[in-house]
This record gives C-alpha cells, sequence and structure tokens, in this order.
C-alpha cells in the first residue's frame, strides 16, 4: 500500500474547465463536461459518493483528481471527520462526521485490535499481542506489519510477551508514514528492566521490509498517553512512578515530564517539563496528595499543529496548556474550562481531539465513550449522537476519495 502523497493546491477555473478525462467528456450525456463539472461540485461528497453510480462518466469525473482537489477547496468544513471504533462493533472502522453520521465503515480485524488516535489519512489499528494493522479508506486497503522484531531484539522476553504498544505518525519532509512500536516491561514492577523501541516505515510491503531497532528511553513511559505532532511522538512518563510514590520512594520524575521521539531522524530528543507539577508546593500531606492525584489527571493531544497538556482538575476545570517553545520548554495555558456539569469528576482520561476553524473544540471522554463539542463563545457542552466509543482519531484524508468498503 502506497502512502498517498501530499495534496494538490486547489484547481483554478481554468484549470477545473479541463479537469473531466477523455471518457467523461465524451459520455457526460445531454450537459457538457464543463457544466456537469460546475453542478457536481456544488453537491456535498457523501451525495456524490452515491451518485457515482448512475454512470461511468458521473464515476470517472467525481474520481478525477483535479475535480477531488476542487471540491474539497471548495466544501472545507469547520471540522474534519474522525476515524471511530465503536465499543459494540469490534469488527468495523468507521468514517464519521461531527453529527455522528457514518460515511463508511471499514472492516477491521476483531480480535482485540484497538484503533490508534492519530491525525492522519491513513487507520492504524494494533493488539497488545504484537499485531498492527495499516489501513487505507479512501480504497480499502490494508496491510499487515510484521510481528517479527528487529533482529537486534530477537530472543529477548520482551518481544515476547503481549505489553507492546504502537504509536503513528507522517514525516513531514519526507511525507513517510512511520510506526513505532514499544515491546514494554514483562511485569509491572521490573524496573530492571527497558522498554524495546522499533521503528517500520509504511512503504507498500516491499520485500524485505522490517523493524528497526532504536534506542530506549532511560524513563518508562505511558502506553495510552502519547502524541504526535509534525512527526514528532511525545509519550508523558509512566504512572508506575506514582505507586512508587505512595510506598515512599521519590524518584525525582514528575508526573508531567514528557519525552519525545522524533520519527524523521528515528532518535530521542530531550525531555522537557509540564507546567503543572511546578505549581505545587510539596509541604503537607494536602499537597502531597493533589501531586500524586496529577499522574491521572493529564493527557496529551495535538491542537491547532501544537503539543497540548490537557490537565482535568476534579469539580474544576479542563486547563489547556500549549507548548510554545520546546527549546525553553515555555508554555502557554490558552483555555481554561468550567467542567463540573458537563465532565465526571471521576472522569481519568479527558482528551481534547480538535479544535475547529469555528473555534468549538472536540474532546473525547475516554473512560466512557462520549464525545463532547465545546463552544466557547456560549460556554456550553454538547454531546455528539453516536455509540459509546473504543477510540477515535481525526482523518484527514479527502472524502470524496472513500470508494470500496461498506459506503454509507
Amino acid at each position: 500500500m502506497s502512502s498517498p502523497g501530499p495534496s494538490s493546491p486547489p484547481p483554478t477555473r481554468s484549470t477545473r474547465r479541463r479537469a473531466p478525462s477523455a471518457a467523461a467528456a465524451s459520455n457526460a450525456g445531454p450537459l457538457p463536461a464543463d457544466v456537469l463539472f460546475d453542478v457536481l461540485l456544488r453537491l456535498p461528497a457523501k451525495e456524490l459518493c452515491r451518485l457515482r453510480a448512475v454512470c461511468r462518466a458521473w464515476r470517472s469525473l467525481t474520481a478525477d483528481p483535479l475535480f477531488a482537489g476542487a471540491h474539497a477547496a471548495r466544501h472545507r468544513g469547520p471540522c474534519p471527520s474522525l476515524l471511530a471504533k465503536f465499543r459494540d462493533d469490534e469488527a468495523r472502522i468507521h468514517v464519521v462526521d461531527l453529527r455522528g453520521g457514518v460515511l463508511k465503515r471499514l472492516a477491521c480485524p476483531g480480535d482485540g485490535h484497538e484503533l490508534l488516535c492519530t491525525r492522519l489519512d491513513l487507520a492504524c489499528v494494533a493488539s497488545k499481542d504484537n499485531s498492527c494493522r495499516v489501513l487505507n479508506p479512501a480504497t480499502g486497503a490494508a496491510y499487515a506489519l510484521p510481528e517479527s522484531p528487529a533482529p537486534e531484539h530477537a530472543g529477548r522476553e520482551n518481544s515476547r510477551d503481549p505489553y507492546t504498544f504502537f504509536a503513528s505518525g507522517r514525516v513531514a519532509a519526507t511525507g513517510e508514514c512511520k510506526v513505532l512500536r514499544v515491546f514494554n516491561r514483562t511485569e509491572f514492577d521490573a524496573f530492571d528492566q527497558q522498554q524495546l523501541f522499533e521503528v517500520f516505515t509504511i512503504n507498500g510491503g516491499a520485500g524485505g521490509a522490517q523493524w528497526r531497532a532504536r534506542e530506549s528511553h532511560y524513563l518508562f513511559l505511558e502506553a495510552h498517553n502519547a502524541a504526535v505532532v509534525g512527526g514528532v511522538v511525545y509519550f508523558l512518563t509512566d504512572c508506575a512512578y506514582d505507586l512508587m510514590l505512595f510506598f515512599g520512594v521519590n524518584t525525582g520524575v514528575h508526573p508531567d515530564c514528557i519525552a519525545s521521539f522524533d520519527l524523521e531522524t528515528e532518535e530521542w530528543r530531550r525531555d522537557i517539563q509540564g507546567p503543572i507539577s511546578s505549581s505545587l508546593s510539596m509541604d503537607d500531606a494536602n499537597a502531597t496528595e493533589e501531586y500524586r492525584s496529577i499522574w491521572h489527571k493529564l493527557t496529551l493531544s495535538e491542537l491547532k499543529g501544537s503539543l497540548v497538556l490537557a490537565y482535568h482538575r476534579r469539580h474544576l476545570s479542563l486547563d489547556l496548556w500549549f507548548l510554545t517553545d520546546f527549546e525553553n520548554g515555555l508554555w502557554a495555558k490558552e483555555y481554561s474550562i468550567r467542567t463540573e456539569a458537563a465532565i465526571p469528576s471521576d472522569e481519568y482520561f479527558v482528551k481534547p481531539l480538535l479544535v475547529s476553524d469555528d473555534g468549538r473544540l472536540v474532546i473525547l471522554l475516554a473512560s466512557t465513550g462520549i464525545l463532547l463539542i465545546y463552544d466557547p463563545s456560549t460556554n456550553t457542552f454538547t454531546e455528539v449522537e453516536m455509540g459509546r466509543l473504543d477510540a477515535v482519531g481525526i482523518y484527514t484524508g479527502n472524502l470524496l476519495t472513500l470508494q470500496g468498503g461498506d459506503m454509507v
């Protein structure tokens, strides 16, 4: 499966006149090809996908890359679509809009595979027992990544036990999609055992493709709490350090310590400290309890092209801190949202997904599987009417290219 390249700039009107293929132009029916182009251009993508069945000329026209580019530019909505896996449907991945409408369904392995929270034109599904597949929503193609570890990790106990997690992203400079695989320690308290890191480049399944071993990180990193921004994977430190603090062992590792792995260079960057823990005093028991609670109230996200650290303060607010300067470790708090009426106080994984062009914030309540939309202009939350979510990501592909599979 080849990785889609960068999108072309929106065609001009003079370019659009040349867009219909020869077959489309000769079989357009009673309407001239350029008139048909302009008529179909006005219809939403979901309707066009249905109308493709009218005749070959319409299918040829709507499949033309120039038409797809012009359509995407004209119908640029306030939010991209979502890739969703619902709790009551283990067998499929859904492409959905923010009204809860399903645009397409894709077959997905049902044997414990989970959808990775990505922002891509591809969907990655993985299991803890070392299986990962990449799905192309546009074509319906699926590509299974090899399960065998990198040669350097062959025979390591980590690579045989089912404690694997994955992250994926696209390298901006090359357009390559890469997957990062992490073999976790085999025991929760095995602090003498390193996590193993490997990288795989999605290149169409060319012969000989295999995982590449990469340097391990000195800290244990969260399996579920990662975000990919600009081709860099960011990780929060593992909450096992919270357990150590509970038993009186202060390792000096803070809950908002963030590691980062560059998918382009395939190397670790320096760690940075988040803005939360430094503001708390450890002088008394109450402060210590508040400090410890942070471990379970932080999530990482990508919003507006920036790394965001979200802190759901019990009974109070959802604070969103944007990383403004990686080299100097500078953060800016751009949101402080009152949540007591909308988000349960015991919700332990509140993850912002995106900020729409009109300023609305889409938020996943992972433990309950609910998707909320927060409107800052009215300070209100609205629940998206859809099934309970197992996982959700952002689909950045062109809806008009969604062909094959189960189109609804």
